[in-house]
């Protein structure tokens, strides 16, 4: 089997979208059946590429604009037009995997991860192409019904895909005394929450628990709040901190790197995400895997992560008094456990979602196998 597949970005690249690229890519090269799987990611790439899987060939040729890109993607399927499966990475990519799809004949699957899909899009050929594809495959239940609310899809397949965590790489451990130096938090009693600081994702629930510190703080004046992760919000979030007051109570790291991501989260009595617009939330899972009690969002995909409060705390992110009662019971319950069932979000288990969701494809392999045509 022979898989195509255009990706806003994995390999070298950050963030949770990026994450699930590189493990589903991995997954999909490790499926018995396959013999090639090629990747076209659009942003550019961030960080060093230490490892890539075997039987996958990363063509970055694409990556300097959207020109670029499609040349990319037509200079890959000329040289090679015998695929079996196109992966669409993105709500965006569809007129691109179609004009793949009419040359190939491969049928082809896009992948939902939250906001972007649960609204028309902006191109009216994106919406109208949309009608074309095979199935969709969805991070979360929720992000697959409200993409088919809007689209009215029937008679296409739905799976769901739900993010891993690295059960070895996040891990239990004490707070690192180098970090709790440099933020100077030797003495206090920490919440953290990590993620994007973009003004097109407000919805993260930074702004919701910045409100409710400053009634917190009065109860607990040991109290710091981590806002973990760099964006163009920062700015005002600081200014908002500034307004309440709070200032000596909340700590901005800036980005966070990927070898520092982990003892970050450890650093926390109690992760709070009181999101309005996650697809799923990756960081409620490696903060759990970090033995962090989580407060996160019941309105939106951070509730399937939680499994519908199994491993942690939901609130209505509307509701500021919620948020508060649920921070204070977070903080009391034990650190350094990992929540029982969090396995059901293993490396492993994804991997074995990912191989029966293609065997469930019924896709016929080409009879000519592919070779590495981008070195």
């Amino acid at each position: 089997m022979q898989i195509l597949a255009l990706i806003p970005d994995a390999f070298g690249g950050r963030g949770g979208i990026a994450k699930f690229n590189r493990d589903l890519l991995t997954a999909l090269c490790n499926y018995p059946q396959t013999t090639e799987v090629v990747a076209i990611p659009r942003k550019k790439i961030i960080d060093p590429i230490n490892f890539l899987p075997k039987k996958l060939t990363y063509v970055t040729s694409g990556l300097k604009g959207k020109l670029n890109y499609g040349i990319a993607i037509l200079q890959t399927v000329k040289r090679n037009p015998k695929f079996d499966l196109i992966i669409c990475g993105h709500i965006n990519f569809t007129p691109l995997a179609y004009l793949i799809h009419l040359w190939t004949k491969a049928p082809f699957y896009l992948i939902l991860h939250g906001y972007e899909a649960w609204q028309p899009s902006p191109s009216w050929l994106v919406n109208n192409l949309l009608k074309k594809i095979n199935g969709i495959i969805c991070v979360s239940e929720l992000t697959k019904q409200r993409f088919l609310n809007w689209t009215k899809l029937e008679n296409i397949k739905e799976v769901i895909l739900p993010n891993t965590v690295n059960l070895e790489g996040f891990t239990p451990e004490a707070k690192n005394p180098e970090l709790l130096k440099r933020y100077q938090l030797e003495g206090k009693t920490i919440l953290m929450t990590l993620g994007r600081l973009d003004f097109r994702e407000r919805y993260k629930g930074f702004d919701e628990v910045i409100e409710v510190l400053s009634n917190l703080v009065e109860e607990m004046p040991n109290l710091v709040y981590i806002i973990a992760g760099q964006g163009k919000d920062r700015p005002r979030l600081e200014a908002k901190v500034k307004s309440l007051r709070i200032e000596k109570h909340v700590v901005f790291t800036g980005f966070v790197p990927e070898l520092e991501k982990a003892d970050h989260y450890r650093l926390a009595d109690a992760y709070v995400m009181p999101s309005k617009g996650e697809g799923f939330g990756i960081v409620l899972l490696e903060a759990m895997a970090c033995g962090v009690p989580v407060v996160a969002s019941k309105l939106d995909g951070s509730r399937e992560a939680l499994r519908n409060g199994l491993l942690g705390i939901l609130v209505n992110p509307n509701n500021p008094k919620e948020i508060k009662a649920a921070i204070l019971e977070a903080l009391k319950r034990p650190k350094g456990i990992v929540p029982e069932g969090l396995d059901y979000f293993s490396d492993d288990n994804f991997e074995k979602r990912c191989h029966e969701i293609l065997g469930s494809l019924n896709i016929s392999p080409a009879k000519e196998d592919a070779s590495n045509y981008v070195k």
